[in-house]
C-alpha cells in the first residue's frame, strides 16, 4: 500500500461530496491521521450525515431494491419466519420458560422481526411468555420506521429514561427501543432471546499489519537476550517485527487511481476523498490490539501479515452470553435463553483486507462520499466465540455454519412449498410462486458469492457440556 505525503493547499477552498467529508478532513488536519474505527464509526452514525443517524438525501431508503443492498428478511418473508421458528425450538428445548426478553440489535426496517412475532403469534404458550421486546437501534430515522411496522403507524411512541415505547399490533406486546444494549436491564431471571442479523459486519474495525522495522528501531542485543530468556520452549516471533495501525487521512489534491491502485473496473467513479495508509510510529491500539488474543499474536511470526480487530464485536458477544449464562461478578442459578448470529465473515479465519463500500447495490470505495456509503466488514466469528467463553463460564457456542445448512435444516424448502400450494393456480399465482422459488434458492445458493455459503449462523447457549446440539446446527427439538 502507498502512503502520500499531503501536498500544500490551494487559495482555492476544496470541495467535498457531503458535509460530513467535509468535516471528517478538518479534524483530521487538526488531529492527524485516524484510526479506521473512527472513520467508519463517523461514516455510519454521526449526526452531521451519518449512513444511518443523519440521512442527507431526500427519501433516502438504504434497505431493498431501490436502495443501498437487500437483506436476506427483504428477500423472502421465509428466511424470519424460520428465525422465528428455531427460537420458538430453542424455548421449548429450554423448558418452556417463562419472562423472555425478545431481543434484536440492529433491527434495520423491522422487516426481520416483524416475520418473527408473526410466527411466534401462532405458538400461543411462547408468545405468552414473552414480557418485553426490545430494539436496539441509534438512528431516530430507523425506530420511526420500525415502530410503524410493528405497531401501526397511529400507534403513539411514548419516551423514558429507558428509552421509547409502543405496543406491538401482535398480541400488543410491549416494545421498547433503546440506543444502546447496555440500556436493557440485566434480570437473573429473565430469559433473553436475541438475534443480531448483518449487526456485526457493520461495526467499526481497526486494521494492522506487521511491519519489519527497520535498523535504527530494532532492539539492541541486550534487549533481544532479555526476549530470549523470559521465553518459553515455543519460539517468539521475531522481535524485530512490530504490529503498525492503518489510518485514514485526506487524499491528496490531484491523485489519481493508478496513483491509489484502484482497479480499473472501479475507475469510472470519482477518485475517493479519502485513503488508508500505514501509520509511520506505533499507535496507542497497536500497542494492546494485536496482543488481545493468542489468535493474533500467532500471526507474528508471519512477515507482512494483516488482520482486522473489533473490540465492539467482543463487547457485543460477552454482553449476549453475560445475559444468558451469568457472569463471575453476577452469576445465573440457571442459564437460560439464545443468541443467533447470522453474518457474512470466514469460518475459522481472521479478516483481513475486508473492507467493503456499497451504493445503490454496487461494490466503491469504502473512502468515498462519507455517509452515502455503506461500509462493512466481514465478521471475525473465532473472536465472536473467544470473547463470548471468556466473559461467561454458563454458555456454549455452536457453529458457526453455513446459512444454506442452517436454513435447509429448518425446512426452508417445505415452507416454500407450503407458501406456493396455498397461492391456487392462474397466471398471477404461477409468477408469485416462482418469485418464492427464486427468492428461497437464493437465500441458500451455495455458489462461489451465494448467501448461502458466505454468510454463516453461530448461536450461544446456555453451557451444556455439547450434550444437545440446536436445531439448525444438527439437532433436534428437544421437548
Amino acid at each position: 500500500m502507498k502512503c502520500f505525503t499531503a501536498t500544500p493547499t490551494s487559495r482555492e477552498e476544496r470541495q467535498w461530496s457531503t458535509p460530513l467529508a467535509k468535516q471528517l478532513a478538518s479534524a483530521i488536519n487538526i488531529t492527524g491521521p485516524i484510526p479506521l474505527a473512527s472513520y467508519m464509526r463517523m461514516c455510519l452514525t454521526s449526526d452531521v450525515g451519518g449512513y444511518y443517524t443523519g440521512a442527507i438525501e431526500a427519501d433516502r431508503d438504504q434497505f431493498g431494491r431501490k436502495g443501498d443492498f437487500i437483506t436476506s428478511p427483504e428477500i423472502s418473508q421465509i428466511f424470519g419466519e424460520l428465525v422465528g421458528i428455531w427460537f420458538v425450538a430453542e424455548w421449548m428445548s429450554q423448558g418452556r420458560p417463562k419472562g423472555v426478553q425478545l431481543i434484536e440489535v440492529g433491527p434495520g426496517r423491522g422487516t426481520l422481526m416483524d416475520d418473527m412475532l408473526r410466527t411466534i403469534r401462532n405458538f400461543k404458550d411462547m408468545a405468552s411468555s414473552i414480557e418485553t421486546v426490545y430494539m436496539v437501534e441509534a438512528s431516530k430515522e430507523l425506530r420511526i420506521a420500525q415502530k410503524n411496522l410493528l405497531c401501526g403507524d397511529d400507534a403513539v411512541m411514548t419516551e423514558s429514561k429507558i428509552g421509547w415505547h409502543s405496543t406491538s399490533k401482535y398480541n400488543s406486546l410491549p416494545i421498547v427501543w433503546t440506543d444502546s444494549i447496555k440500556s436493557i436491564p440485566q434480570d437473573v431471571s429473565k430469559t433473553p432471546f436475541i438475534v443480531a442479523h448483518e449487526f456485526f459486519d457493520a461495526l467499526p474495525i481497526h486494521a494492522f499489519q506487521l511491519v519489519d522495522l527497520p535498523p535504527t528501531e530494532q532492539p539492541t542485543a541486550t534487549q533481544n537476550s532479555d526476549i530470549i530468556e523470559k521465553s518459553s520452549t515455543n519460539p517468539l516471533p521475531s522481535p524485530n517485527r512490530q504490529w503498525r495501525e492503518m489510518v485514514v487521512s485526506p487524499t491528496p489534491k490531484g491523485t489519481t487511481h493508478e496513483d491509489l491502485g484502484t482497479p480499473q473496473a472501479e475507475r469510472h467513479d470519482p477518485v475517493p476523498e479519502f485513503q488508508l495508509t500505514l501509520s509511520p510510529s506505533v499507535t496507542r491500539h497497536a500497542q494492546y490490539l494485536p496482543e488481545s488474543s493468542p489468535r493474533y499474536k500467532a500471526l507474528k511470526s508471519i512477515p507482512g501479515a494483516l488482520i482486522e480487530v473489533c473490540p465492539d464485536s467482543s463487547m457485543y458477544a460477552a454482553d449476549f452470553a453475560s445475559r444468558i449464562g451469568g457472569s463471575p461478578s453476577s452469576p445465573k442459578p440457571r442459564p437460560s435463553g439464545a443468541a443467533l448470529i447470522i453474518d457474512y465473515g470466514p469460518a475459522d479465519t481472521i479478516p483481513a483486507n475486508s473492507l467493503r463500500g456499497i451504493r445503490q447495490h454496487r461494490r466503491v470505495s469504502p473512502f468515498s462520499a462519507p455517509g452515502l456509503v455503506d461500509l462493512s466488514a466481514d465478521v471475525d466469528f473465532g473472536a465472536i466465540v473467544e470473547a463470548a467463553t471468556l466473559a461467561s463460564p454458563g454458555v456454549e457456542c455452536h457453529g458457526p455454519v453455513d446459512q444454506a445448512y442452517f436454513l435447509e435444516s429448518m425446512g426452508v424448502q417445505q415452507r416454500a412449498e407450503m407458501l406456493s400450494r396455498k397461492l391456487g393456480a392462474g397466471p398471477a399465482a404461477d409468477d408469485k410462486k416462482k418469485e418464492i422459488e427464486r427468492s428461497w434458492k437464493r437465500l441458500v445458493d451455495r455458489g462461489p458469492s451465494g448467501m448461502g455459503k458466505i454468510y454463516k449462523v453461530l448461536a450461544i447457549l446456555p453451557e451444556n457440556d455439547g450434550r444437545r446440539r440446536p436445531v439448525g446446527f444438527g439437532g433436534d427439538v428437544s421437548l
